[in-house]
């Protein structure tokens, strides 16, 4: 099938059911429909011949024929029985999803000080104001029709606020069951709050249970607001029929700081969009990814990284181990306006390839209209060091745990970057199983992943 004819049954299954989709949200979400779908009518599924997509394939994952609805259908989910990969010793706030949609009862949830979790359907709903205020607000679904898809079907994700000067004695973790036996298209939408001087733990885990072949099309937007802080981190653990896209938009005010990770371990083609504004002076932001990859896998990170304002600071390491016939991508740019004096940015790539086969594509650039700047920008493509081999061998250490010394010791500086020591330990567990070969979600699962 080709793309032109992938375009036309989207559109015409949105047109199909645009008053169900509707009918099962808010009025605030449905008039962003309309512009959506025409951004989308013009541009469809971007190919090979949009640049940010130059080494990303997406024809071949919506070649296929997924299930979807657009009415909520009841899940009962029982997370003790069917899921206990939780980090040890994380005393979170835990909330599921399925399908993209939130699935627990209590659809909204009141923490400590002031802080809300809830359904991104009802919050539309019972608070309207602050929703309204932020939705579709720090997105552009202009020349980004995965973005504009997701908000002409969008209908239920996640929605978190933290009130001015709120402080989080607890992180909040989500968690996004995959669970069908047959494949299923889902589309996602999260917005994340913070206000004034507030400070937020927030975790994502994607994790598949089944074997069926799945899409997803999430987009998450989040506000920094004065001096707040964000540490947001993403674990990405599915299968290889898997295809997860993720486009995360970023709007940071004044002195807030921004400190994000995410970590690929597993999935057939992830591909993680991340477009931050420093909106303001003494802006910070972090951002650091590590991706293994291994079998036909791909895996792209694509990096917008925008300083609008004078004082800035951004930091950007991405790594990525290739081995078999995996593919990765990078494309990296920092955006430097006339007005962005003082700015201080650093962007780094770098990648291992362990067999003939493997392939990496990496392209971080610099746009720069300032004179008064700091800003860096590389890329390296190598294998593992044979000096550093031989001399562990000889020292009687096997090759194959040599090797893991190795990779291991690569991904660390990226690890070591999680603020949150217990969900620091996990990320390194489960590296190290995915580096030494073990293709289970967690040792603790009682539901696992076959045939992968």
């Amino acid at each position: 099938m080709d793309i032109d004819k992938i375009n036309s049954e989207l559109i015409e299954l949105i047109t199909e059911n645009r008053n169900t989709i509707d009918e099962f949200s808010s009025t605030i979400i449905n008039k962003f429909r309309n512009e959506a779908l025409n951004e989308f009518k013009k541009t469809g599924i971007p190919t090979k011949a949009n640049e940010n997509y130059k080494y990303t394939d997406l024809t071949s994952v919506f070649n296929k024929n997924y299930n979807v609805t657009f009415k909520p259908i009841a899940i009962e989910i029982k997370t003790d029985n069917l899921f206990k990969c939780d980090v040890v010793n994380l005393d979170a706030h835990v909330t599921t999803l399925s399908r993209g949609r939130y699935i627990e009862n209590e659809k909204i949830k009141k923490l400590e000080n002031g802080i809300i979790v809830a359904s991104f359907h009802e919050a539309a709903i019972k608070y309207p104001e602050i929703f309204e205020k932020h939705y579709a607000k720090y997105g552009k679904i202009e020349n980004n029709s995965l973005y504009a898809l997701n908000t002409v079907v969008a209908q239920d994700g996640i929605f978190i606020y933290f009130p001015k000067n709120a402080l989080q004695n607890k992180p909040i973790q989500i968690i996004n069951l995959l669970l069908d036996k047959e494949g299923f298209f889902y589309s996602t939408r999260n917005l994340i709050v913070i206000e004034e001087n507030a400070q937020a733990n927030i975790i994502f885990c994607d994790d598949s249970l089944s074997v069926g072949e799945f899409i997803g099309n999430t987009a998450t937007e989040i506000y920094v607001g004065k001096n707040a802080e964000l540490n947001f981190y993403k674990i990405q653990n599915e299968h290889n029929e898997s295809c997860n896209i993720s486009s995360t938009f970023i709007y940071q005010d004044k002195d807030s700081r921004f400190n994000s990770g995410v970590y690929s371990l597993l999935g057939g083609l992830i591909r993680n969009n991340f477009d931050v504004n420093l909106n303001a002076e003494g802006c910070e932001s972090n951002l650091n990814g590590l991706s293994l990859i291994d079998k036909n896998q791909h895996i792209a990170n694509f990096v917008y990284m925008k300083h609008t304002k004078p004082h800035c600071n951004s930091n950007q390491l991405f790594k990525t181990i290739i081995d078999d016939n995996g593919s990765g991508a990078f494309n990296g740019q920092v955006y430097v306006c006339k007005d962005a004096q003082q700015t201080n940015a650093n962007q780094t790539n770098k990648n291992i390839l362990l067999s003939n086969m493997a392939k990496i594509n990496t392209k971080p650039h610099l746009v720069i209209y300032a004179d008064d700047v700091k800003c860096t920008h590389g890329a390296t493509v190598g294998q593992l060091n044979e000096e550093a081999m031989f001399y562990m061998q000889a020292r009687g250490i096997p090759k194959k745990e040599a090797k893991m010394l190795l990779m291991y010791a690569f991904a660390n500086e990226v690890i070591e970057s999680v603020k949150i020591e217990s969900l620091r330990q996990k990320i390194e567990d489960l590296a190290q199983r995915r580096l030494n070969g073990d293709l289970s979600l967690c040792r603790n699962c009682s539901a696992r992943v076959i045939n992968q």
